[in-house]
């Protein structure tokens, strides 16, 4: 499950661009364990959802969601934490509690100060949860050295998690050529997070569209692997690109999804370590 799916549009605003409402109906069958979603499937990027949202909310205020749903998604990964054996009591039960928690605790006119009290009640949940998941998954596809818990990379390790639960499943050629579209989305997100126009375009050069995916992260290649001594390592990371693109004619069988797969896990690894210094 990807952390878009808990929203619906709603319209557009008056410059005619798309608006979202978060999914009251969703969160309230995860609240009551209904709805046909596993619940390790929904818990993660859920307890995404609702670090970011706490996070902006004693930043920039820029959040999706209002007081009252606050509480609600809350509770809601409170109810599937449960079920899945992990504790989880955070101080405090919506954004106006949080706001008087930060209040109580050092964190006035300190942004970061509110951003270390989301980290440190939420990222536990995120590790205990990504072990969870390797526990799933690991007899089937490769795992990297880490995972995201910030930025960008969160929507780029959601949908590896989607290619992960889709590859565990796959039995039919349908299925298959399936796990070779999540390698695709992949690589839209990769490319998304990872190319940044001002460290990554070449002078003179116009800028490669969103959709030349390939051309993106080859530029990003080009500028961070650099010199001599990282020829074999560029060759190496645009032979995964090849294979991994290669998705897009078609994954057949177990084999040939098995090694797309991996090659496109193997890229966002190998990209993190290259344009994320705190990786």
């Amino acid at each position: 499950m990807r952390q878009d799916e808990f929203f619906l549009e709603s319209g557009a605003d008056w410059l005619g661009l798309t608006t979202r409402a978060l999914n009251d109906s969703l969160i309230a069958d995860i609240t009551s364990g209904i709805g046909g979603r596993a619940d390790l499937e929904v818990a993660v990027p859920l307890a995404h959802l609702v670090h970011e949202e706490f996070e902006r909310f004693g930043t920039d205020g820029k959040t999706s969601i209002d007081g009252d749903q606050s509480r609600r998604v809350l509770l809601a990964l409170r109810a599937v934490l449960q079920r899945l054996g992990i504790d989880f009591a955070p101080p405090f039960a919506d954004f106006d509690r949080f706001r008087a928690y930060w209040k109580r605790n050092g964190a006035i006119g300190s942004w970061q100060a509110r951003r270390d009290i989301v980290e440190s009640i939420l990222d536990p949940i995120h590790d205990q949860l990504a072990d969870l998941e390797s526990v799933a998954f690991k007899v089937h596809l490769v795992s990297p050295v880490a995972c995201a818990t910030r930025g960008g990379w969160v929507r780029v390790d959601e949908e590896i998690a989607e290619l992960r639960r889709h590859f565990q499943i796959a039995r039919t050629e349908q299925d298959y050529r399936n796990v070779g579209n999540d390698c695709v989305a992949i690589l839209e997100r990769l490319s998304g997070v990872a190319y940044v126009a001002e460290r990554h375009l070449r002078a003179g050069e116009a800028e490669p569209p969103a959709e030349h995916t390939k051309a993106r992260l080859e530029r990003v290649v080009e500028a961070e692997l650099t010199g001599r001594p990282n020829a074999e390592l560029r060759k190496l990371v645009r032979a995964a690109i090849e294979q991994a693109q290669a998705a897009k004619h078609g994954t057949p069988n177990r084999q040939q999804a098995a090694i797309a797969a991996n090659s496109v896990i193997l890229i966002v690894s190998m990209f993190r370590h290259l344009v994320d210094p705190e990786y």
